[in-house]
């Protein structure tokens, strides 16, 4: 699976619509809105590049309202939950 974040500026006079689009989107799990140098950011979890390449600019940037977009690729995670995840792999609570 890969994933990628996604940087998104939007015109700001429609920017719920616009990010609400963006969610409706299959391959987007979550897209947030902030403060600061971008409008939208966007999480993108896809099972290939190829898919990746279509979902960006061929679906985000063309909904109404996106202004322009800036991709990157995660290589790994480092969240706890990850971390937590990859430990308990083969515990059995029972024990």
């Amino acid at each position: 699976m890969i994933t990628a974040i996604v940087l998104i500026q939007a015109n700001t006079d429609s920017l719920p619509e616009t990010a609400q689009a963006i969610a409706d989107i299959e391959g987007v799990t979550e897209v947030y809105s902030c403060a600061g140098d971008v409008d939208l950011i966007a999480v993108v979890r896809v099972a290939a590049h190829e898919d990746l390449a279509a979902l960006v600019p061929g679906r985000i940037s063309k909904v109404p309202g996106v202004l322009d977009t800036d991709t990157h690729i995660a290589f790994r995670s480092y969240s706890r939950r990850d971390t937590e995840a990859a430990f308990a792999i083969g515990l059995d609570n029972d024990a």
